[in-house]
């Protein structure tokens, strides 16, 4: 069975940071690109950053400069350094995945981690 087990994230004041950090478990051999969204109840989830299997990157414009995505493909993990966060970088941040290889063969379809909440006061 595949997981996306995530960690990290609470309660910082405005321009403090956190990490998050997400691991595949199961017997994955390779996952394609990895991304972090964030929501807010009562609004859309929003993609905040990508980071595919060479390391290619791209994040939202919100948050472009201040956060960082990175990966071990070893540990099948990808990490989000939050830095400088604002009051409005409050959310709950799940990892995804869409395509791996799991189990000897290729696997599509969204794959969440349970979330990590992010809380930014003042």
């Amino acid at each position: 069975q595949v997981q996306l087990v995530e960690s990290g994230g609470g309660s910082v004041q405005p321009g403090g940071s956190l990490r998050l950090s997400c691991a595949a478990s199961g017997d994955i051999s390779r996952i394609d690109a990895m991304d972090y969204y964030r929501q807010v109840p009562g609004k859309e989830r929003e993609l905040v950053a990508s980071i595919t299997t060479t390391g290619s990157t791209n994040y939202a414009a919100s948050v472009k400069g201040r956060f960082t995505i990175s990966r071990d493909n070893a540990k099948n993990t990808v990490y989000l350094q939050m830095n400088s966060l604002k009051p409005e970088d409050t959310a709950d941040y799940s990892c995804n995945m869409k395509k791996f290889w799991y189990d000897g063969r290729l696997w599509t379809g969204d794959h969440w981690g349970q979330g990590a909440q992010v809380t930014v006061f003042s």
